[in-house]
């Protein structure tokens, strides 16, 4: 381990509205959010070492989870237990697996990387992951005006592989055109496609007729990227035509339908069980779990420290933490509580790094996308103890 993972370099430059301006030019848009600064103008250095570790642990585990998903298709007590909706089962059986490595095209692993460089796995979000643009566009900004390497540099070459490969005809998000972070990270994407012909429309505005997805003015969509998570089909109205135009595969949609069993948090339960169990994986593969993800189980069974999420949720929504006694110490009340509508898993407690700004201190949480398959893209969050959606923005470079 290093003695120092991270360093804090640079502080906020006067021009604060002149640099916010310049990031709404290149597609970071939301730096200020409802008049509170979101975007925090510090650069954060990753220590190479850790960077190259962090590396290798995301491609490892991206794999890992690729191979329990595969596990998990087709088994409907799995799929149960894992948390997914009942109006996914269908398409998961009878649609096709993308090819290796490829069930999620769009996706980001969440660390807890600690002050001395210790990684271990909180979460991975393989199917609506936002952020990007904050990676793709702001960080590299960032790291060049500090002479610092960012290795962010190939994430719109990674869209522009994914998005061939889908040649979607719509790409969608709730309140299109009105809400900042998440139209804005849809139209970066579109934009970094290279692809003409992409429509951007509001899911809100989406209806089912009689298998057939349409847009407001009746236009068919047969292939629709959508910023939309699935796990909310079992919830909204709409949920069971949405599945029915799926299983008639009158619409293909990105990510797969597939990439919702490992956007929940109930396959890294799954995935320790058999790693305690020795089943399924490979030694090295085994190794890389017990070096890199936490234990994780459907119940709470610490005599430590732990964590309690919902298997599906965003934001910190519903996270409660518990302390070395297994007393509730914290609590996240700003995300959306996502608790009462699928089930908790139950994880040790990790270390984030803490960080020293201009504002205050602030853990660390590190976020490496993985598009078209492939690692590429550091996104830092610095908040409380939870990461939630109040916490900032903050570039991070390696050394």
């Amino acid at each position: 381990m290093t003695q120092n993972a991270f360093e804090v370099i640079g502080s906020p430059h006067q021009d604060r509205a002149g640099r916010v301006r310049e990031l709404r030019e290149l597609g970071f848009g939301w730096a200020d959010l409802d008049e509170e600064p979101y975007w925090v103008d510090h650069l954060v250095v990753m220590d190479g070492g850790v960077y190259e570790e962090l590396e290798q642990a995301s491609s490892k585990l991206w794999h890992i989870f690729d191979k329990a998903a595969r596990f998990v298709k087709g088994r409907r007590d799995l799929y149960e237990m894992i948390g997914i909706p009942q109006v996914l089962w269908e398409s998961l059986d009878t649609l096709p697996l993308e090819p290796e490595g490829l069930i999620s095209r769009y996706a980001r692993f969440d660390w807890a990387v600690s002050g001395t460089g210790e990684i271990k796995l909180l979460e991975l979000n393989s199917d609506t992951p936002t952020g990007y643009a904050e990676a793709a566009a702001a960080t590299p900004w960032m790291c060049e005006q500090y002479g610092i390497r960012s290795a962010n540099g190939g994430m719109a070459a990674r869209i522009r592989e994914a998005w061939s490969a889908w040649q979607p005809d719509a790409a969608a998000c709730v309140a299109f055109g009105s809400h900042q972070e998440d139209t804005g990270t849809v139209e970066l994407l579109m934009r970094h496609s290279g692809l003409s012909g992409v429509r951007g429309v509001d899911v809100l505005d989406l209806w089912v007729d009689d298998g057939v997805l349409k847009d407001k003015n009746g236009e068919e969509i047969r292939r629709l990227f959508a910023l939309y998570p699935k796990e909310w089909m079992g919830i909204d109205d709409g949920g069971d035509a949405l599945a029915y135009a799926l299983e008639k595969e009158r619409l293909t949609l990105f990510n797969s339908p597939h990439a919702v069993i490992m956007q929940s948090k109930g396959l890294q339960a799954l995935i320790w069980g058999l790693y305690e169990l020795q089943l399924v994986f490979e030694p090295e593969e085994l190794e890389t779990i017990g070096r890199h993800m936490l234990p994780t189980y459907n119940k709470a069974l610490f005599d430590g420290s732990f964590v309690s999420k919902p298997m599906f949720g965003r934001e910190g929504g519903a996270v409660s933490l518990f302390d070395d006694s297994g007393q509730l110490e914290h609590v996240d009340r700003d995300g959306y509580d996502t608790g009462r509508f699928f089930p908790m898993v139950y994880q040790k407690r990790a270390e984030l790094a803490k960080i020293q700004l201009e504002t205050g201190e602030y853990h660390l949480l590190t976020g490496m996308f993985v598009l078209n398959g492939v690692p590429c893209g550091l996104l830092g969050r610095a908040g409380g103890p939870i990461t939630g959606n109040t916490s900032h923005f903050v570039a991070i470079g390696v050394k």
